[in-house]
């Protein structure tokens, strides 16, 4: 467990620590980037003029290393851009400014970081922003170190309840983005459906949260055909996990479903070599739900959550599901199975007909479902489609939480495709739209509940460079999309 942030209201030159970060705002020309926050007087001087020799314009992320005036008790200072500023600070341009720093103080043991504002939301996103920066995934590299960094925050606001109560959210938000990362990055060796199963039975262990989990044998006596038919060709079956989060007095409930394939060869339908070597994060809705049920409960969200973790291995094997086998899921409908690499949909599936029974005022999947996502929308913007007054509150909510997502349509045109001859539904549709047919093949099975599908094929991993606080690999991403969801609730 990461330590929570300390908040201290003292001035920035007389606590001791590894590094200062001083955030700025972007000026004009370069060298003309502005200090925010309560720079002490002993630093002001010095901090100018290296702004002015280095030409520091405060372009956002812009870390720039300086060693501290020696009446200073930490040992450099560090200045990060949040870009420009017109009015209002943003909070995502202090959490992105805030880890990005962190990022480059990899190995410090201490780091104090001036908040640029004392409004409770300011404080919360620098406290945020550095924890999510100092995230490293260690598990396999032997002898390096696990400790984080302590993070101190400087606010003149430190003892007021708002300013106390955000952070602790953001340290709760925050913790389960990196556990989240963690089960992403797992290698699919370690991290299997019966593994994961177990994983979650612990991490709610000593917690309000309630874990079943139904194996293959219960599964199949169930009719969950398509979590049984993606998962027959792999050695180690698949689970059905349910996580219940059930306040007294409850505002309301909202079902949670997540995709959970440990590992996706795309079956019969066989992927190529290089289109699997990052298969192992197509389980990371699935960790996801998991974490934003622990974090509803960590928070003391009034509010009823059920989540449902659909985790399959989809691999090729005299077993493995064939292309023009057609499968009875749970619902009662038959759906022919054209392509196995289509599995997310047919685990998905069923698990929402699960979570429609419990008649919840909402249902949510999230789930790294298609290719096409990234095609329409690249590598960081998730789509989200289903009930228009869901998925627009979904939008909303991951705008607040600073994560990029879409409103997507669901055109009707685009239902023909799932058609068959044969069945009820086909799991693929027409060469085009994939991500929207995807979302029309889940809108089959949730009736008239309402309902978002959030797809973050794109966003859940990051192969590229380090960004923000951003680490490459698993982001956590969606985590804090879902928990301000969840949030809205208590506002009716």
């Amino acid at each position: 467990m990461v330590a929570a942030p300390t908040l201290l209201s003292r001035s920035a030159d007389t606590v001791d620590s590894d590094a200062l970060v001083i955030l700025l705002a972007q000026g004009e020309e370069p060298g003309t980037a502005q200090p925010l926050g309560e720079v002490p007087a002993v630093l002001t001087d010095e901090l100018a003029d290296a702004i002015a020799a280095l030409r520091l314009r405060g372009k956002a992320e812009e870390v720039t290393v300086i060693p501290a005036p020696a009446v200073m008790r930490a040992d450099v200072v560090v200045t990060v851009g949040v870009g420009a500023v017109a009015g209002d600070l943003e909070a995502d341009a202090v959490r992105r400014a805030t880890g990005a720093a962190v990022r480059a103080l990899s190995g410090r043991s201490a780091i104090a970081v001036l908040a640029p504002r004392d409004d409770a939301s300011t404080v919360a996103a620098c406290a945020e922003g550095a924890t999510l920066g100092g995230y490293a995934f260690t598990r396999y590299r032997a002898g390096e170190s696990t400790e984080a960094a302590q993070i101190t925050v400087l606010t003149s606001k430190a003892r007021t309840r708002d300013v106390k109560s955000a952070v602790a959210r953001a340290h709760i938000t925050a913790t389960a983005a990196m556990a989240v990362r963690d089960l992403v990055n797992t290698a699919p060796n370690d991290l299997y459906p019966e593994a994961f199963a177990e994983i979650a039975r612990k991490a709610a262990s000593g917690t309000k949260v309630k874990v079943s989990t139904l194996d293959e044998q219960a599964l199949r006596a169930g009719g969950f055909g398509g979590l049984v038919g993606v998962g027959q060709g792999s050695t180690r079956p698949p689970r059905l996990v349910t996580l219940s989060y059930e306040p007294t007095r409850a505002k309301a409930h909202v079902a949670l479903v997540g995709k959970g394939i440990t590992f996706d060869s795309g079956g019969l339908s066989l992927k190529p070599p290089t289109g699997m070597t990052t298969m192992k994060t197509d389980m990371a809705g699935a960790a996801t739900v998991l974490h934003a049920v622990l974090a509803a409960e960590a928070l003391a969200l009034p509010i009823a959550v059920t989540g449902f973790l659909a985790l399959a291995e989809n691999m090729p094997s005299g077993a493995a599901q064939r292309p023009g086998d057609i499968v009875t899921m749970r619902s009662g409908k038959t759906v022919e199975v054209l392509n196995t690499d289509a599995e997310g949909r047919l685990v998905m599936a069923d698990a929402l007909t699960e979570a429609i029974a419990l008649e919840p005022d909402a249902v949510i999947d999230i789930a790294t479902l298609t290719g096409a996502q990234m095609v329409a929308l690249g590598p960081r913007v998730a789509g989200v489609m289903g009930s228009p007054e869901v998925r627009d509150a979904i939008v909303t909510r991951a705008t607040a939480a600073g994560e990029s997502a879409w409103a997507m349509p669901l055109p009707e045109d685009l239902r023909e495709g799932l058609n068959s001859p044969v069945a009820d539904l086909a799991n693929i549709g027409g060469k085009f739209g994939g991500m929207l047919t995807a979302g029309l093949f889940l809108r089959e099975f949730v009736g008239t509940t309402p309902w978002g599908h959030i797809d973050i094929a794109g966003p859940s991993f990051n192969e590229s460079g380090p960004w923000g606080y951003t680490p490459k690999g698993g982001t956590g991403f969606g985590l804090r999309t879902l928990v301000t969801y969840l949030e809205s609730f208590t506002e009716k």
